[in-house]
This record gives C-alpha cells, structure tokens and sequence, in this order.
C-alpha cells in the first residue's frame, strides 16, 4: 500500500462528506477508469475528464481552465479531450510564431576583436599573441548541433559551431598553432547539453570507475602540486570528500562513460584526421588543481558550468614553441608575466596551441566544470619523416649499391666530437650529403601517409552511429531468430551490392 500524506487524507474524507453513497461509487468509478488512460504529460483534475499542461509549458492557463468547467458540465469525456486538443494546438502554434520572428531578429551576430601583443625582447617572431573575442549572443541563437547524414559535413558544422562566432577559415589561418584564443559569449547554457554534474556522478554510481585509470584527484597548494589517486574503485562518496577538501578531479576518458562527448570526439576525428581526447575537470571553489605547465596538444577548453581564472604565458623560449613533449610542472618564478588574464565563464572557449604555458583557478566561490578537447598529438612534419625516412633508407640500400659502400678504413681518426675540424672530415661530410640527396629520389610518402593513417585509425574512437546509420549497420539490421528456429532477414551481398563506409577515415 502506497503512502499518503495527512494533507491528501483530509482532503478525501472531506470530499466524501459532501457526496452521498450514490454520487460516490459513480465518481470513484469514473476516475478509476480515467486513471487506466491516463496520459504522461499533464496533471489530472479532479473528475478525471481532463489533462491540464503544466504552466511552464502552456502560458494561457485561464483558457484550459475555461474550458474545463465546460467540459465538467456536459460529462462527456471523449470531447473533453478533443477540445483541450485544439486549445493545445492553437497555444503552441502562437507560441512557435513568437519564437521564430524573435529569432529572425537575433540571428545577427556581433563581435569585438581585442587583440593584445606581446613583444619578446629575444626573438619577435616567436610572440604568442592572445586574441580575444568578445560574443553578443542571445539565449535565442544558441542552436545545438545535429547530424546532417554527411559525416565529413557533420565534423565541419560541429567544429564550426564550437569556434563560433570564427569560421574556420580565419581560425586555421590567423590563429591555429599561432596563438591563444578567447571567445566569450553570453550564453552559459551553450555547451549544456555535452556533460554535467549530476551526469558525472550517476557516472560514477553506475560504472566501475578506477582511480588512476579513470580518474584522478589532485591539488596545487603553496608551489606543490600533488596527486592523491587511492587504490581501486572511484566510489562517489570517496571522490565527493576529495572535492570537499579543495581537490580538483580529472576524468581521463569521458568519452567512454558519456555518449555526448564520445559522439563529439568521433565526429570532430572526420575533420582533424587524427584521435581527439577529451578530459573532464571539476575543480571546487577558490582552488586549483594543477600546478603551471604545457602540453603537447591542440587544446580546446569548453567551459561547461561554473568560472574559472585562467593565466596564459608565452613559451620560455624558442625551441618551446610546437613542443613534441609536455613540460615538467613549472614554479611561478619561471614563467613571467600573463599574455592573458581573464575569467572564462560558462558557455565560453579558450583555444591553446601546444607549449602555452597555462594555470586555472576557481574564485568567487563558484565550482567549475570544464572539458578539454586535446588534437594533432604527434601529428607533425617531424612525425611524418621519421616514417619517411626509414623506408626511403631501405628503399635505396637495396636498389643504390652507392649506399651498400663501406665506409673508409681511417674515419674514426678524423670524425666525431673529440676532432675538430679538417679537410678529411669535411670530405666525409660531403659524402654524407651527397647520400641524402641522392635517398631523396626514394622518398615514399604515399607509404608513410599510410603508416600515419594506421596509427590514427589504431587510436581512433568507434564512429558514433546516429538512427539512420544503425539501421544499415549489424547494430540494428541483419539476421533475425524466429520462434520457429529459422534465421530470416539474411542478405548475399554480390559485387552488384553498394557499400557506403561509415567514415572516411575508418580503412587505407
């Protein structure tokens, strides 16, 4: 037996008082049957004959409760229904006409450039200027990403919907591996629907989470910055008292756990060519979780719920700049003054190229949930050679016996860091061009873009299959057990048969 509160049993016994026998039996009769037909939305009145809208969704609650007193005086209840029908359509249709001109007139977006240079006294061309970019949207513009049934279209729209209100063009151009950006928009709710909070820990509530694996805690306090990962499973109660103690948490692959960034990860993967991460942050009020440092990605920060204070630097020097490797945790004496010093809020992005030096801090007793985007790890020219080269080597070595010649008998006498230089060591080095020019003619690089595209489709994220696609897949479609034990719904497939791959990069 269901419990009912002493509000509800008073009403009853009330309402029981003013009916007699008669009028009761016919009434608990009629709602118990309403109740069987009940619909999902809506709250049921009192005689059962209608299904009111909440406020929230219908505005004009004065004419539904016009028409339920009609309705209640001629009982019937198939009409009843039929009447709140056409009220419910007439509201709704006022409802979408106001939206729509209302979004015709915010459909123009403006922006404000403020750019901010940094002179480096040491070498100029090496400045990393933060550009900023400051977005006027309304709540009414924010239009979340849907799929087009075009996988190359579909990565286009979603990173052009992530930069906005930059297009691709000018943000590849003018700032990609160049410069920090900022875009600041008025929208807090703009990336809402990617993770939140409350998904985070019915995350950890429902998955096997491991601390190290999944998920670490951390902190920067007083210049250190530590790591306080237990062993085992990452039970909430456990990750929860860590927050409560000013300790950030990091999800080290969300995507696994949280379908919206798995579809958004697999999908930018069509543009990029390359494997996109993803970390989660949770970072509690006033504190900071990790100590001043760069990393070795493409970094783009979608700030989610909360604030957090970020402080940008330029590299420490020249040879810092593209890093193929992430740097040591730095002290704040080394890294000199911000480029950048600003508070990014909720619905916010902050473009990193890899080596900015960066630190985030939470302030104003405001919480901060943020996902990182991470692109083009060892993606590079020096990448691409080092699978180059050694097929270009080999290639000559069997088919250039120039290659196959030994070296001379006496070059360990004049070549190596304990000679200084002489004639016979720049004749040995000669050669050594000469060699390299000539394994220029054994250069592969359709080979060596299939050695990369390998690696990429090893590290590459399962595509995120919408309705239309699963239906074609073994997802959804294919063959079929019967109750009479017979497998229907088989299909020969002959060179007649068409086969669209599911993503562009999924096969070489």
């Amino acid at each position: 037996m269901e419990p009912v509160s002493a509000f509800a049993a008073y009403s009853k016994c009330k309402n029981a008082k003013e009916l007699n026998e008669r009028k009761r039996k016919r009434n608990s009769q009629k709602i118990s049957n309403q109740k069987r037909k009940k619909q999902k939305a809506g709250k049921q009145t009192e005689g059962a004959n209608l299904q009111i809208q909440p406020k929230e969704k219908i505005k004009s609650i004065k004419k539904l409760n016009n028409a339920n007193n009609k309705i209640k005086l001629k009982g019937k209840i198939n009409d009843s229904r039929n009447i709140h029908k056409k009220l419910k359509l007439k509201i709704m249709k006022k409802q979408n006409k106001k939206v729509k001109k209302t979004k015709k007139k915010s459909t123009q977006i403006t922006g404000t450039i403020l750019k901010e240079r940094v002179e480096d006294s040491e070498n100029n061309s090496n400045d990393i200027n933060c550009v900023s970019h400051l977005n006027n949207i309304s709540n009414e513009t924010n239009e979340e990403y849907h799929s087009n049934g075009n996988p190359i279209q579909d990565s286009q729209a979603l990173f052009r919907w992530i930069l906005d209100p930059i297009d691709i063009e000018t943000f590849l151009s003018n700032y990609w591996e160049k410069t920090p950006v900022y875009v600041k928009r008025d929208v807090h709710n703009y990336y809402k629907h990617i993770v939140s909070t409350p998904l985070l820990d019915k995350m950890l509530r429902t998955n096997h989470i491991l601390f190290t694996k999944n998920i670490d805690i951390t902190s920067y306090s007083n210049g250190v910055r530590e790591t306080h990962n237990p062993p085992g499973r990452a039970l909430p109660s456990i990750v929860w008292d860590y927050y409560q103690n000013k300790c950030s948490v990091r999800m080290l692959n969300p995507q696994t756990y949280i379908p919206m960034i798995h579809s958004l990860n697999a999908t930018l993967q069509e543009f990029f060519g390359c494997f996109v991460g993803a970390n989660l942050y949770l970072t509690p009020p006033n504190s900071q979780g990790f100590a001043p440092h760069y990393d070795d990605v493409e970094a783009f920060i979608l700030q989610i719920e909360g604030q957090k204070r970020w402080r940008l630097y330029r590299p420490l020097n020249k040879n810092e700049y593209l890093p193929r490797y992430s740097s040591k945790n730095f002290d704040q004496s080394e890294i000199g003054k911000p480029i950048l010093d600003t508070i990014v809020k909720a619905g916010d992005l902050l473009y990193l190229p890899r080596g900015t030096i960066h630190q985030g801090m939470t302030v104003d007793n405001t919480h901060s949930l943020h996902v990182t985007l991470s692109v083009y790890q060892k993606n590079s020219w020096t990448d691409l050679l080092e699978k180059v080269l050694p097929q270009a080597l080999k290639e000559a070595a069997e088919n250039d016996c120039r290659f196959r010649e030994g070296l001379p008998l006496d070059y360990l006498t004049y070549v190596g860091a304990a000679y200084d230089a002489s004639s016979h060591k720049d004749i040995f080095k000669n050669r050594v061009k000469n060699l390299i020019t000539l394994l220029l003619e054994h250069i592969d690089i359709d080979n060596a873009a299939d050695l990369m595209a390998k690696n990429h489709i090893h590290d590459f994220l399962p595509p995120f299959l919408f309705k239309n696609e699963r239906k074609c897949t073994v997802a959804e479609d294919g063959e079929i057990m019967t109750n009479n034990g017979r497998v229907q719904n088989h299909a020969e497939i002959t060179p007649e048969t068409r086969i669209r791959l599911l993503r562009l990069h999924c096969i070489r």
